[in-house]
């Protein structure tokens, strides 16, 4: 039996849970529409298949804020399902109404800790693609240990992606981009899409820029987008 995690991972959160007050909407959202596109955090295995009602190549992206990239990604590659992790349910609820406007049926939400779920409930192997966009840089040093871009999670995301699969981390604090950086080139499990094998690529197509982003590059600020496929 395959071991649910292949190093273990201290148990330092890498998120401070500040729920505030849903709106009206997304506490519309929570009520009538997780129903039909949440999925309930749990131990058992997810079944793609049976989720999805197909098995197309499936990307998983972890924190995905207020869910708009996640659902124009979602919409612009329909041949794809995608399931999205957020532990903070304003966000969770945001989304949920994006993927009812727009109909989103290969989109699925869970709001819980992700590490916890990748664990428990992500198969092996079963990802062709994860996202981890612009986690929270932890920027005082004292708090670096909380980053959740470290060996351990790295070595975990490994064992839940595919042969070949993409793991696509961006970032806009240049000190956490080399943090980043220093930890895939350090992992054995996967290796870098740039030509050069240098950690840091273009912004790839898929990924769409959020208005904080744009607002960001506007006033000069860098951002680095890190791709490496599982080898």
């Amino acid at each position: 039996m395959e071991s649910s995690h292949p190093s273990p991972i201290r148990d330092i959160k890498s998120f401070v849970l500040r729920q505030g007050r849903l709106t009206k909407g997304q506490q519309y959202a929570m009520e009538h529409y997780w129903p039909l596109y949440g999925v309930a955090a749990g131990e058992t295995p997810l079944d793609w298949q049976q989720l999805f009602g197909n098995d197309a190549p499936l990307a998983l992206e972890i924190g995905f804020g207020n869910g708009e990239s996640l659902a124009a990604m979602a919409q612009a590659e329909p041949a794809r399902n995608f399931i999205g992790i957020e532990v903070h349910t304003p966000g969770v609820g945001h989304l949920l109404h994006l993927i009812a406007d727009q109909q989103l049926s290969n989109l699925r939400v869970m709001n819980s800790d992700a590490v916890q779920i990748i664990r428990q409930q992500i198969p092996a192997a079963s990802l062709d693609r994860v996202q981890v966009y612009f986690p929270d840089p932890w920027h005082k040093k004292r708090h670096h240990k909380r980053r959740i871009v470290q060996a351990p999670f790295v070595s975990l995301l490994a064992s839940r992606l595919c042969k070949g699969g993409l793991l696509h981390l961006a970032t806009d604090w240049e000190d956490y981009a080399h943090h980043m950086a220093d930890v895939m080139q350090a992992s054995s499990d996967f290796k870098s899409c740039a030509a050069d094998g240098a950690p840091f690529s273009p912004r790839p197509a898929f990924r769409p820029q959020t208005k904080f982003e744009q607002r960001g590059l506007r006033l000069g600020h860098g951002v680095w987008d890190l791709l490496y496929y599982k080898s």
